[in-house]
């Protein structure tokens, strides 16, 4: 069956495969949203073209989270909605650190990117699997909707 056209769960499956561990489980608690976070923060940063206007919400984070949002579309619609709550979370913060950080956002961004890969790293090894990304880059976005599956799943809404 080629990527495409699988399903939600076959993707949480898939990935769920290298991530049985309780201790990795853990850490991908923790760590995926930091490194999501982590991405749009360092996506906020990049310097804004002329045509990007003077908003601060027409930037290279909010048109890379273009592509990624139509990703989980295809996914489901209710992975779409929590990954679109979440992904305006990302963005409303990496704009109030803006405003308030006391280091550029970039800086602290790049920083807290690297803390939470070797944690990533580290729960790979603990469990004694390559990360999923390895074998698909898509994986790097199934992370947080594979967290987000679970919540779903505990609070009852289907996906």
């Amino acid at each position: 069956m080629s990527r495409q056209s699988r399903t939600v769960q076959q993707w949480f499956d898939e990935y769920g495969v290298s991530h049985q561990n309780k201790t990795n489980k853990l850490i991908h608690w923790i760590m995926v949203p930091i490194i999501f976070f982590t991405i749009v923060g360092l996506l906020w940063s990049i310097p804004k073209m002329d045509w990007m206007g003077s908003s601060p919400w027409l930037n290279w984070a909010t048109l890379a989270m273009l592509p990624a949002m139509y990703f989980y579309y295809t996914l489901s619609k209710p992975i779409l909605l929590g990954m679109l709550l979440f992904t305006g979370l990302c963005l409303v913060t990496s704009y109030m650190l803006t405003q308030y950080l006391a280091m550029p956002l970039w800086l602290f961004s790049a920083v807290l990117f690297a803390i939470a890969w070797v944690f990533q790293f580290v729960g790979h090894k603990i469990e004694g699997a390559k990360p999923s990304f390895f074998e698909d880059l898509q994986f790097l976005l199934i992370g947080p909707a594979w967290l987000l599956g679970f919540i779903y799943q505990r609070i009852g809404i289907r996906y």
